[in-house]
C-alpha cells in the first residue's frame, strides 16, 4: 500500500519554524511537569522543621517529616501521574490529541496554586490539603507524557523525529535545573532579610516563622510557565496522522497539514477510507499482541526498571548530599540555610551532570540510535552505582569530590540513555490508533517504577545510615541490569516512517526486521 500525500508530506518535511514551535510548545509542559514534580526535593526537608518539631521526643535535633508522611509528600504526585498518563493517553487516542491537551496545562497551573495555598492550623491539615492537590497536579502531569510525545512524532519528519521527541523531553532537565535554581534563589532573597543562628545554636530560632512563605512561592511559580503556553497550545491544530488514519477526514488532514507545511497537499479519500479499514484492530486484539506484544512489554519494562532509580537518585538527592558532605549536617545550619544548600547542590547536579545527558541525547540519537543509547546508558548507571554502592564509606569520608563525579555521572548516563529513549520509543513502535494509549502504559509502567523508588528504596536513605545507602545503590544497580537485558524487546526505529514501523502502510511488520 503506498503512503498517503498527506503522511510522505509530513515524513519529508524539511526542519521548519512549525517544528520548533511545536518543539516548545509541548517542551514547556515537561518543563512545567519537571519543576512540579523535582521542586518537591529542596523544600521537603523545610516542611519537617516548620511542622514537626518535637523538642519532646527528639531533643537536640530539627523538625523531620516521618518516613510515612515524607513518602507521602514526596511520593503522592507519582500516584496522580501514573493515573493521569492512562486516562489522558486513553482519551488522546478516542477523543483527539488537541482535544485534551490544553486541559492538562490547566489542570496543573490550577493544582501548582492550589499547592502554595495549603491551609491548615495543624501539621496533619497543612500536609493534607498539600497532598491533595498535588495528587491532582501528577494527574495533570501524567497527561502530558503521553500526548507530548505522541503529537511531536506526528508532527515530525522521519529523519529528526527521534531528536525532535527527545529535545521535548530535555526540557524534563531544564525544569530539574529551575526546580533547583528558583528554590536557590527564592531561599537566599529570605536568607539576606532573615538570616539566623544554626539549629545547634538555637534549637527554635533557627526557624524562621517566614520561611513558611518561602516554600508555598516555590511551589506556586510551578504555574507560570504552564500558563504562559496554554495560548499558544490551543492554537495547535490536531495532528494530520490522527486527523487522517483515525477520523478518516482527508479533506481536513490535508488542509491543516498544507497550511502548516505552507504546501498543496492531495486530499485522497480513498486511500485514507483504505488506510484507516486496514488497521482497526485495538489494542487487546490478538493481532496488536502479535505486532507489537513484545514491544509493549519492552517499552514498559524498561521505563519501570529505570525510574526505580532515576526518582530514586532524584527524590533522595537531600538525603544522600549530607552523606556526601555537599552540604552541611542539618544541625549546623538554619531552616532556610538549609534549603539554600540543599537547592545549591541540586542546581549544581542537574547543570553539570543531569542537563548535558539530555542534549547529548538530542544530538546523537539520530546518528547512532535510539537502541544503542538505551543499553549504553542502562550499562554505564549499572556499573557508577554498583561502584558507589561497593565503596561507599571510602567515597563519603575520604574522596568526596571522586563521589559528586560518579553520582553526577549516573545522572549523565541516565539521560544519554535510557531516560530518554524509553520516552521516544513507545511514540515511534505502535499505530497510530494506539500510539497515545501505549505511551501511557509505558509511561505509567515508569511511574510505578517511581513510586516502588520513592516509596521503598527511598526510605534506606532518610537517616543517612551508610550500610541502609550501600544497600540502596546496589539494588538500584541491579535494576539498571535488568534493563540492559530488557532493552532486547525494542528495536531499533531511526529513518522510518512511522506507518512503516507499525506496518501500517500494509508492509509485513516491518518493526520486526530490527536494525540493530
Amino acid at each position: 500500500m503506498s503512503n498517503l500525500a498527506v503522511l510522505h508530506a509530513l515524513d519529508s518535511a524539511k526542519t521548519q519554524w512549525y517544528h520548533v514551535t511545536a518543539i516548545v510548545i509541548a517542551g514547556m509542559g515537561f518543563f512545567t511537569d519537571a519543576y512540579d514534580l523535582f521542586c518537591i526535593t529542596t523544600i521537603s526537608k523545610l516542611l519537617g522543621r516548620l511542622y514537626y518539631y518535637d523538642p519532646v521526643n527528639h531533643p537536640g535535633k530539627p523538625g523531620k517529616l516521618p518516613h510515612n508522611v515524607n513518602n507521602a509528600v514526596v511520593g503522592v504526585a507519582l500516584f496522580g501521574t501514573l493515573t493521569g498518563q492512562l486516562v489522558f493517553g486513553w482519551l488522546g487516542d478516542k477523543l483527539g490529541r488537541k482535544r485534551v491537551y490544553g486541559f492538562t496545562l490547566v489542570l496543573m497551573a490550577v493544582c501548582a496554586i492550589c499547592s502554595g495555598l495549603s491551609f491548615g492550623f495543624s501539621a496533619k491539615a497543612v500536609i493534607g490539603t498539600l497532598c491533595f492537590f498535588r495528587f491532582w497536579l501528577g494527574f495533570g502531569i501524567g497527561g502530558d507524557y503521553p500526548l507530548s510525545a505522541t503529537i511531536m512524532s506526528e508532527y515530525a519528519n522521519k529523519r529528526t523525529r527521534g531528536a525532535f521527541i527527545a529535545a521535548v523531553f530535555a526540557m524534563q532537565g531544564t525544569g530539574i535545573i529551575f526546580a533547583g535554581l528558583v528554590s536557590m534563589i527564592i531561599s537566599k532573597l529570605f536568607l539576606l532579610k532573615y538570616e539566623t543562628m544554626p539549629f545547634q545554636k538555637n534549637h527554635v530560632l533557627s526557624t524562621q516563622p517566614e520561611a513558611d512563605f518561602m516554600w508555598r512561592i516555590v511551589l506556586m511559580l510551578g504555574a507560570l510557565p504552564a500558563l504562559l503556553t496554554y495560548y499558544w497550545r490551543m492554537k495547535m491544530p490536531e495532528t494530520g496522522r490522527y486527523t487522517a488514519l483515525i477520523e478518516g477526514n482527508s479533506k481536513q488532514a490535508a488542509a491543516d497539514m498544507g497550511r502548516v507545511l505552507d504546501i498543496d497537499i492531495q486530499e485522497e479519500p480513498d486511500k485514507v477510507a483504505d488506510f484507516k479499514a486496514s488497521n482497526e484492530f485495538s489494542l487487546w486484539s490478538r493481532e496488536f499482541f502479535k505486532r507489537h506484544g513484545h514491544h509493549l512489554i519492552g517499552t514498559m519494562s524498561t521505563w519501570f526498571l529505570l525510574d526505580i532509580a532515576f526518582y530514586s537518585q532524584n527524590l533522595t538527592q537531600k538525603d544522600i548530599f549530607p552523606a556526601m558532605n555537599l552540604v552541611h549536617k542539618d544541625y549546623e545550619v538554619s531552616a532556610l540555610r538549609e534549603v539554600f544548600e540543599t537547592s545549591r547542590a541540586m542546581f549544581v547536579v542537574a547543570l553539570l551532570g543531569t542537563f548535558p545527558g539530555y542534549w547529548f541525547t538530542v544530538f546523537f540519537i539520530e546518528r547512532i540510535g535510539r537502541f544503542i543509547i538505551q543499553l549504553v546508558g542502562f550499562f554505564m548507571m549499572s556499573l557508577f552505582m554498583l561502584i558507589i554502592g561497593i565503596k561507599y564509606e571510602y567515597l563519603r569520608d575520604h574522596n568526596k569530590w571522586l563521589f559528586a563525579v560518579l553520582y553526577g555521572l549516573t545522572f549523565f548516563f541516565a539521560n544519554f540513555g535510557p531516560n530518554s529513549t524509553t520516552f521516544v520509543l513507545p511514540a515511534e513502535l505502535f499505530p497510530t490508533r494506539v500510539r497515545s494509549t501505549c505511551h501511557a502504559l509505558s509511561a505509567a509502567s515508569g511511574k510505578a517504577g517511581a513510586v516502588i523508588g520513592s516509596f521503598v528504596v527511598a526510605t534506606y536513605t532518610l537517616d543517612g545510615d551508610a550500610d541502609k545507602i550501600r544497600t540502596a545503590m546496589i539494588i538500584m544497580s541491579c535494576t539498571n541490569l535488568l534493563g540492559f537485558f530488557c532493552t532486547f524487546l525494542v528495536t531499533e526505529t531511526k529513518g522510518r516512517s512511522l506507518e512503516e514501523i507499525s506496518g501500517e502502510d500494509g508492509g509485513n511488520n516491518e518493526i520486526s526486521k530490527t536494525s540493530k
